[in-house]
């Protein structure tokens, strides 16, 4: 009774959010971007929100932590300080004047201006759109999974309810609302791991006690590097610490902050969530061999063998007291409902605002293509449940062959382009197209998503210079 008492009002407080939100959306840059003045602590919270979800907590943790023990913490290591302390101070600051001298809103104009090229702009518009798709599928099969555990409700009406909420929440106030709730949210995370943490620790008998336990059952399972090995922890760390240097979901948050001494602000503080949000996830993640088994929790197994993504969910079932266990369930939904909204705002702005208002009609109106906004936010959310509802594959392998796909089309153009000036568009255009045909070509051959992904984004960071030796940019 608690749970559902909790949870409906957290419901009710976000729909009451998107409806202010929406009072106030009256053009485009609001609903996209809330005007271009969001403070630091709501950007802090925003960006470390849509970076950690229930892909992290649900699909990550478990099946990184099982098999790879305490090494699976160097992930925390990059990405808090690569993926946000770096990306906050070498990144955000040239976003955020790049976005206001050029009047930029997404990362695929950017790519148009910098090397003019409509076909970059159009190439990666799609690719925004088409690989966001079973990302947010994943993160709606995390939500599901939760749902299941915790209320054992089945995973097909847990899916379409999120879907809907999902779809109402952020059709009607955009990115204003979500900036708000997500202050909210991340007050939930902190407090949910922090319990999560102590929990842990509590039923395993201190860290001692359960770091021994953890070497009784396998040596490397406490050690520098997991069971699984060096390549394969390293393309997980790169994956996730370099890929969000050109996320674009990520990004955008530069785009909106307010300004530069928002940014100094904001980058400690969403380096101490990362650190915190990461660290607890992996560590819990780690400790599930632990206090799981199919004798004790045969809903984790199945035939013997552990249902990764169902670890997370049972274990922070079991682990938890009842009582406290409503926050673990909101720190996972805030950390989810955050990451669903930031792909479908930047996804939906891929077909609006850069194929549609670039391409098909340039003189667009400002109200029309908010209106459009909304639309492609509802169509995006109905393709992403879908998806979700045939379940494919597990969490990880779709997260990393979204990031991995993404990171292949921009990390080249992109981080060259702030940084060099004589980056030219061959150079672009060969790096996006060659990454991103690494990439799905190995995984299609059978290479592991995060390895696949890692050698696409290296290859994109590899082709852009070397190409634009030869063709440098115009002055």
């Amino acid at each position: 009774m608690l749970k559902i008492t909790v949870l409906s009002a957290y419901f009710l407080l976000t729909i009451v959010v998107g409806i202010l939100g929406l009072r106030k959306t009256t053009s485009f840059k609001d609903y996209f971007l809330a005007g271009g003045k969001v403070g630091a602590w709501m950007t802090a919270f925003t960006y470390g929100t849509a970076y950690f979800s229930a892909v992290l907590f649900i699909g990550f943790a478990g099946k990184v932590g099982w098999g790879f023990g305490y090494s699976a913490l160097w992930i925390m290591v990059g990405n808090s300080l690569l993926g946000v302390l770096a990306v906050w101070l070498l990144i955000g600051p040239r976003v955020k004047k790049m976005s206001q001298e050029h009047g930029i809103y997404t990362m695929s104009e950017y790519l148009s201006v910098r090397y003019r090229s409509p076909f970059l702009k159009l190439f990666s518009s799609v690719a925004v759109f088409v690989f966001f798709i079973p990302y947010s599928a994943a993160v709606f099969m995390g939500l599901s999974y939760l749902f299941r555990s915790n209320f054992g409700i089945d995973y097909s009406l847990a899916l379409l309810f999120m879907g809907l909420f999902t779809a109402v929440y952020l059709v009607l106030g955009g990115y204003r609302s979500m900036t708000v709730i997500d202050l909210f949210f991340g007050f939930f995370m902190t407090a949910g791991v922090v319990i999560l943490l102590a929990g842990t620790i509590s039923h395993g008998g201190g860290l001692a006690r359960i770091t021994s336990s953890l070497r009784a059952i396998d040596p490397r399972l406490t050690g520098a590097v997991g069971p699984p090995g060096l390549w394969p922890l390293f393309s997980l760390v790169f994956l996730t610490s370099v890929a969000p240097f050109g996320m674009p979901q990520l990004v955008q948050k530069f785009y909106a902050i307010k300004d530069r001494r928002a940014i100094r602000v904001g980058t400690i503080a969403s380096t101490f969530f990362a650190v915190l949000v990461v660290g607890t996830a992996y560590f819990t993640g780690a400790t599930t061999r632990i206090f799981l088994s199919p004798e004790t929790t045969p809903g984790a197994f199945h035939n013997g063998a552990p249902v990764y993504d169902a670890l997370m969910p049972e274990f922070m079932a079991r682990i938890i007291p009842e009582s406290l266990s409503v926050i673990i369930l909101l720190l996972v939904l805030a950390a989810s409902m955050s990451t669903l909204a930031a792909l479908v705002l930047v996804s939906s702005s891929a077909v609006a605002k850069d194929i549609y208002a670039g391409f098909i009609n340039k003189k667009v109106a400002d109200r029309p293509l908010t209106l459009l906004m909304r639309f492609c936010s509802a169509f995006f959310i109905l393709l992403s449940v879908v998806l979700a509802w045939f379940r494919p594959t597990t969490i990880v392998a779709i997260l990393g062959i979204s990031w991995g796909a993404i990171g292949s089309v921009f990390l080249g153009p992109f981080i060259w382009g702030l940084f060099w000036k004589r980056a030219g568009r061959a150079g672009a255009i060969v790096s996006s197209l060659g990454g991103l045909a690494v990439c799905i070509a190995l995984y299609a051959g059978g290479l592991s998503s995060p390895e696949a992904g890692t050698i696409g984004m290296l290859v994109s960071l590899t082709l852009n210079p070397l190409v634009s030796i030869f063709f440098p940019a115009k002055s």
